[in-house]
């Protein structure tokens, strides 16, 4: 079942989005997709795919009419943003900023980019409206429960987090590469807020994963020990 995302600014501008979990780059669909989703644009520094293979960037041509239907609409701007899940519904009323960093996040991340595959697990599993707490907390839980499938069947298991942390290392060059084309392209600021909110949230885990960690040691350690400790 796909993520279904509806933005009302008012009673004559409504913008519906359907996003499928498991999406595969189309080429006959990107050769209708503006110039700036061409994959040698403002090419992310670590793109691993070839333009003999990808004459646009998969990504880019995912998020295109996302970024022209809100082009020249400040972030301010108050919207209704409704979103349903495979599980359950969301509905809030948001400045434009956090309702395009919701939709952004997870269109990047169940494109067929393979740096942003990265965050696949985290969009079938999709929070609209997280906060940094929030986001890092569900970040590593999804990491460690990596780790500890790989422990399970005889694999290394990264317990110290440093793949993690290289993890967002790559996906912030990303973030620095769309935001440029996005800078680019867009008249308005609420795409490039939405880029800028959403690469903050993940440079912390590079910059300052510790702090972060400790930001949520509380609420994971708020249960004191086992009965059987």
């Amino acid at each position: 079942m796909p993520i279904e995302y509806r933005i009302s600014l008012d009673a004559e501008h409504e913008f519906s989005y359907r996003i499928e979990l498991n999406r595969v780059y189309e080429p006959e669909a990107a050769k209708t997709a503006p110039s700036w989703t061409r994959l040698e644009y403002q090419k992310c520094s670590n793109c691993p795919l070839s333009k003999d293979d990808f004459s646009h960037c998969p990504a880019a041509v995912d998020l295109h009419r996302v970024i022209e239907d809100f082009q020249g609409l400040p972030a301010f701007t108050k919207a209704l943003v409704w979103v349903r899940t495979p599980e359950r519904e969301y509905t809030k009323t948001v400045g434009l900023e956090e309702g395009l960093r919701a939709l952004l996040g997870v269109i990047m991340a169940t494109s067929a980019c393979p740096v942003l595959s990265a965050l696949k697990p985290m969009a079938h599993n999709h929070l609209p409206f997280a906060n940094n707490q929030e986001f890092i907390l569900r970040a590593v839980s999804l990491y460690l429960a990596r780790q500890y499938f790989n422990y399970r069947e005889g694999r290394h298991a990264d317990w110290d987090l440093k793949g993690l942390v290289r993890m967002f290392q790559q996906l912030q060059l990303v973030n620095q590469a769309f935001w440029q084309r996005i800078h680019d392209t867009c008249e308005g600021d609420s795409n490039l807020k939405a880029f800028l909110t959403f690469f903050s949230m993940s440079s912390s885990m590079t910059y300052s994963l510790e702090t972060q960690l400790q930001k949520i040691r509380p609420l994971v350690m708020s249960a004191g020990e086992g009965p059987d400790t």
